[in-house]
């Protein structure tokens, strides 16, 4: 398949964060300025592909996450819809993980 051929160098982890296990993509540099890329409903973490590449190519630290609910991440235990503080909550402690303090935010 091309699209893994190319994403060959994307490494996934599952991340602990916030009471859930968070699946998130990770290419480039990783003392480079972080990048998050956010997805939008009903999306996951491969709709960023294309801009991965482009930003890990130009020096950038890029993580795009399964957001809670969605593709590998961890689902909510309630029906209801997930608070914003929740995903907040969530992308802190992807930050505190890779030991970044500040980062780009992407959202679709």
């Amino acid at each position: 398949m091309e699209w893994r051929m190319k994403m060959g160098d994307v490494k996934h982890h599952r991340i602990k964060t916030n009471g859930i296990w968070m699946h998130v993509a990770e290419k480039g540099d990783e003392q480079g300025p972080l990048v998050l890329l956010l997805h939008g409903f009903p999306e996951i973490w491969f709709s960023w592909r294309h801009q991965i590449d482009h930003l890990a190519s130009h020096g950038y630290h890029v993580l795009a996450p399964d957001l809670r609910g969605y593709g590998d991440s961890d689902s909510p235990f309630h029906p209801l819809p997930t608070p914003s503080f929740h995903i907040v909550a969530d992308l802190l402690g992807l930050l505190d993980h890779f030991n970044h303090q500040q980062a780009f935010v992407v959202g679709a």
